[in-house]
């Protein structure tokens, strides 16, 4: 796992510490069948509206069909790192049960996708999110029902080194991280009076 440094106002947990979103993956790593599984199971535990458990996965490992699937409908400046990842999954959220219209499926399908991230520190791995992906070819490639929406690609791995990454790549992931202090996103009483 990495040593890079997060800088909190107070300690934090250190899987959430831990968590970070890098792009140099090691191409030789392999995710194990229970490694796959608990970051799964954790994302399977994730919170959501009433029970209504909205996300949904489609898994694909290196070298097999759905993994080649993913990886076509990635953006080309995603491809060009994610290519070293050991498994791709493409996060969905169901957006109909049988009771009707799930309320915030998206925001239930995150919920799980941060449950998914905090396993994978735990289990070695590092998960890196991306939105740059053809969502309405996920669509037609996977055969999706009209109530199942695409929401992200998810690379899961194990840390690689930055060497592997084009300069500009390598610059962003070696970089400090940086996150806006608490005074500029928590507020009381009104609108931009800080909490803390």
């Amino acid at each position: 796992m990495s040593d890079k440094d997060t800088e909190t106002s107070v300690p934090i947990h250190p899987l959430l510490a831990a968590r970070w979103s890098p792009r140099a993956l090691d191409p030789d790593a392999v995710v194990t069948d229970e490694q796959l599984r608990a970051v799964l199971e954790a994302a399977r535990w994730a919170p959501s509206n009433g029970n209504t458990q909205p996300a949904r996965y489609l898994v694909g490992r290196r070298g097999d069909e759905t993994y080649a699937r993913l990886f076509d409908l990635l953006s080309r400046r995603n491809q060009g790192w994610a290519h070293a990842s050991a498994v791709l999954v493409l996060l969905c959220a169901v957006t109909v049960n049988e009771k009707g219209a799930i309320p915030m499926p998206e925001y239930g399908a995150g919920l799980a996708a941060g449950n998914l991230a905090l396993q994978a520190v735990e289990e070695g791995l590092v998960a890196h999110q991306m939105g740059g992906f053809d969502k309405e070819g996920a669509k037609l490639v996977f055969s999706l029902p009209a109530d199942v929406e695409p929401q992200t690609v998810i690379a899961l791995g194990a840390l690689g080194d930055p060497a592997l990454l084009d300069e500009d790549r390598r610059t962003k992931e070696l970089a400090p991280r940086q996150r806006l202090p608490l005074n500029k996103i928590a507020f009381t009483g009104k609108w931009g009076t800080p909490a803390f």
